[in-house]
């Protein structure tokens, strides 16, 4: 049995009233080599059981990032979550919460947004926040519409140290709007010059730091010199725990900061939900995407909290609308706040120290293996080796041998000959000196 709901006779009448003469003819505009030729090969019918031990016997190919030692990062990090944000985050006044559609009734929920907001301000520096995007990437790209709104200009200057996926998505939203966009090349080490990019036609600029090779900098030179000729900076940072020892991006002059969220609260989760940041410059307030939750009195002179702005096309008229964001992510944020707040700013710099400590310990150890060499000077818990042999294969090799070595950069960068050896490494808190003894010594076989 097909659970499908429609008759033959309600599709013939669904196709007939939008003028399609067949499905087939519906999804023309599918490219042919995307479409499915024919049905899916699955079993037509199985009873439950059977589903549940067939998926369980799939899921067991699987290698999950806790059962051997993990150093993937490149914009998602194993980082540990204490028990008490899951137990918390469960509570069914916050797991069947919606986003505040009616804000006067929905108090707790406004009261952690705008206590992640405050959180997300003071960690990263700047005047004001917003209660979070979809992840950091579209929160990216959300920032650079942002600075054509502000600056009235059409071109945004993009480094080729930008993770490729946020770039991806600033060039997709480009694309649609017939924006410009200039891309750099990537630098592998990290030796890159962007002012001389920077014109009179520029909205903004756009750096990350730590950047996708691991590279840590200071971009107040390039602040100051994207403000002399009237563009913006922004800065975005896809390790958020890097902000408990980096300088935060405001005081380097950034105009908007955006990252992610997820080391913070949120488990890899395969990839998602993740939960976006969004910071910028109390005088551009007006021009940010997404919701703003404020606090207040009520007529009684009691606290509350409000939605200050609400600058999305389902509050407002669709032509004053700054972004269609349509979330705010709002249990993951929640997740975030209370991880924090668990931490506070002693607990959050002592992870950070203890992130960028088992990073160096690593990299010192790879870089004594034969046929590798660090390339970063300067890095927080991420950094790129290159090896002898294509890092594709160095990474599938290293997973043979139950060690996830990292993130091979010509996956990341396919067009990019410069990458093909190298792998972006990553090392947390939940590294051990043992996991670190097995990658060594599985990459010295490897490369044997």
């Amino acid at each position: 049995m097909r659970y499908l709901p429609l008759t033959n006779e309600d599709r013939s009448a669904m196709l007939a009233r939008i003028g399609a003469k067949s499905v087939d003819a519906l999804f023309k505009d599918v490219p042919e080599a995307a479409r499915l030729d024919g049905l899916i090969d699955l079993p037509r019918r199985q009873g439950e059981m059977e589903v549940e031990r067939q998926l369980k016997t799939m899921a067991g190919k699987n290698v999950a990032a806790s059962d051997v030692p993990f150093f993937v990062g490149a914009g998602a990090y194993k980082h540990h979550v204490p028990a008490t944000v899951d137990h918390l985050i469960q509570r069914s006044e916050f797991l069947t919460a919606y986003t505040p559609y009616q804000p006067e009734i929905a108090q707790g929920t406004l009261q952690y947004l705008f206590e992640f907001q405050t959180q997300v301000a003071m960690l990263t520096g700047m005047d004001v926040a917003n209660a979070s995007m979809y992840d950091g990437s579209t929160a990216c790209g959300e920032a650079v519409l942002m600075a054509h709104r502000v600056t009235k200009r059409r071109k945004a200057v993009i480094s080729g140290n930008l993770h490729p996926h946020y770039r991806e998505v600033i060039e997709n939203l480009s694309d649609f709007g017939s924006y410009d966009v200039v891309r750099e090349a990537p630098r592998p080490k990290g030796d890159e010059e962007l002012i001389s990019e920077i014109g009179k036609d520029t909205s903004c600029v756009v750096v990350q730091n730590p950047d996708v090779f691991g590279h840590v900098r200071d971009f107040s030179a390039l602040a100051e010199a994207a403000h002399e000729k009237g563009a913006l900076l922004i800065i975005a940072v896809p390790e958020i725990i890097s902000l408990g020892l980096v300088t935060p991006p405001g005081e380097m002059g950034a105009d908007i900061v955006v990252g992610e969220g997820q080391s913070l609260g949120n488990s890899l989760n395969f990839g998602g939900p993740y939960v976006g940041l969004f910071a910028a410059k109390q005088k551009y307030v007006r021009q940010m995407p997404g919701r703003l939750c404020g606090e207040t009195v009520d007529a009684a002179g009691k606290r509350g909290f409000v939605l200050t702005l609400s600058t999305r096309e389902q509050h407002i008229r669709r032509e004053k609308a700054t972004s269609n964001i349509c979330t705010n992510s709002g249990l993951c944020c929640l997740a975030f706040t209370i991880h924090l707040s668990l931490l506070g700013e002693e607990g959050y710099r002592r992870l950070a120290r203890i992130n960028h400590a088992n990073a160096g310990k690593l990299a010192d150890m790879l870089a004594d293996v034969p046929g590798v060499k660090v390339l970063n000077d300067a890095f927080f818990n991420e950094f790129t080796i290159e090896t002898a042999k294509p890092g594709r294969d160095v990474v599938n090799a290293l997973a043979d041998k139950g060690v996830l070595g990292g993130v091979a950069l010509n996956r990341l960068m396919p067009d990019e000959k410069a990458v093909t050896n190298m792998i972006a490494v990553a090392s947390t808190e939940v590294n051990t000196d043992s996991d670190r003894a097995a990658y060594v010594a599985a990459l010295k076989e490897v490369l044997a």
